[in-house]
């Protein structure tokens, strides 16, 4: 297995969990693995070659679907999967996250209904929860002035000369989110020179008597980032929470295995403040 690979597998596993993409072969010229799709009961067969990413994985087969799928629905991911590897596919590109991402977006849509329902169930109950994204504003509130969070920390990760830390602390509004950030990078002098401080968070609360989420992330320039740190979060199902992970970058590009240490040290942080449920 490639270094490539290897990272990419590692960064996947990290952010939708340990058993998305699974090696099954010790095959010496091409390697058989299986790539389930988070959310959706369908797990596929790959074949990637010893040169990959030089030279693209092909899927082979389907290794199983829900039992609630329609009749043909195997044959139809099948055909999905190897139009968005085509499309998706650059020689030389690692392309597996890509492949997965678009992937899951596409099935999700045309999953069966009960696949559907059962989403939608995660996200409403009773018809009351209403879900709502906000960018966060910038506050007026002098930085003096701001209480300062609680943060607990993880330990800080080196990979190639680059350092991760993560941050998380207890939030109860968007407003208290940007207040957080805000406080951090004025008052913490390393903080504020990361070449980026992504973040994430969840918030529920009630508002009027409805339960309303909020939910939301930003990059910080490192492309992509926010939106798999905020899906960690969803992940771990954890509320009220802001999570921030800042890097410094070591001159060394890391390819798809930043995503992997990133949600790594924000796993850590989430657990070392007792955030989730388990």
């Amino acid at each position: 297995m490639s270094e490539e690979l290897q990272n990419e597998i590692e960064a996947i596993n990290s952010i939708y969990g340990a058993h998305t993409i699974r090696n099954t072969s010790d095959a010496t010229a091409r390697s058989e693995y299986t790539l389930t799709i988070p959310q959706v009961e369908v797990t596929l067969r790959l074949s990637i070659p010893r040169q990959y990413p030089e030279t693209c994985l092909q899927v082979t087969a389907i290794q199983g679907v829900g039992s609630a799928s329609k009749k043909g629905f195997g044959n139809h991911v099948l055909e999905t999967a190897r139009d968005v590897v085509r499309r998706v596919f650059t020689p030389g590109q690692v392309c597996l996250f890509d492949v997965l991402q678009e992937l899951e977006q596409s099935l999700i849509q045309e999953s069966p209904t009960s696949v559907k329902e059962r989403l939608e169930d995660s996200e409403e109950s009773d018809g009351e929860l209403e879900h709502k994204t906000r960018r966060v504003e910038e506050v007026g509130t002098p930085i003096d002035k701001l209480a300062p969070p609680q943060w607990i920390p993880s330990a800080p990760v080196t990979e190639k000369k680059s350092v991760f830390i993560a941050r998380a602390c207890v939030v109860t509004t968007t407003e208290e989110a940007q207040s957080a950030i805000s406080h951090l990078l004025a008052t913490d002098k390393r903080a504020s020179k990361a070449t980026h401080n992504l973040s994430a968070y969840r918030i529920r609360s009630l508002i009027e008597g409805r339960e309303t989420v909020f939910q939301d992330c930003n990059d910080d320039g490192e492309d992509a980032a926010g939106g798999r740190l905020l899906k960690l979060l969803q992940m771990m199902d954890v509320w009220n929470v802001l999570v921030v992970v800042s890097r410094w970058y070591g001159g060394v590009k890391l390819g798809p295995a930043r995503f992997g240490i990133i949600n790594a040290v924000a796993r850590q942080a989430v657990v070392a403040g007792g955030f989730t449920q388990s």
